[in-house]
Order: C-alpha cells, then structure tokens, then sequence
C-alpha cells in the first residue's frame, strides 16, 4: 500500500506538469513555468520602479520649491 500511495503521488506530480505542457502546446519535458515568471519578474520590476519615481516625485517636491524661490530671488 505505501508503494502504492508513494506512486500515485509521484505519477500525479509528472502527469499533472505533462498536462499543462501538453494544454499550451509546448515540449512535453519542457519547464511549464518558464516564460510566466521571466514575464511577470519584468512586469513587478517596472511598476515598482513606477511607483518609486512616484514617491521621490512626491518626497522632493517641498525641497524643489524652496531652492526653486531661493534661486528667483
């Protein structure tokens, strides 16, 4: 029985990264994950540099000003 259960498990695990292969019509042993995380790496690097340009837009503004015065003295 546990052969069994250890089989099944690991048969589920192989079949289970086949299918989504095999359901996006690429290489069966190819790496089912591979092109997801490369695309969603760049898309959570550019909005988080979007956001922190946002935020020190936003943090120096007050200092712009003053020089900004300063200078039109």
């Amino acid at each position: 029985m546990k052969k069994f259960l250890i089989g099944f498990i690991v048969g589920a695990l192989v079949a289970f990264h086949l299918g989504i292969n095999f359901g996006r019509h690429k290489p069966l042993w190819s790496n089912p994950y591979a092109d997801d995380v490369v695309e969603q790496v760049k898309e959570r690097a550019g909005q988080a540099i979007e956001s922190t340009k946002g935020v020190i837009h936003e943090a120096t503004e007050p200092a712009r000003k003053d020089v900004e015065k300063k200078l039109s003295r």
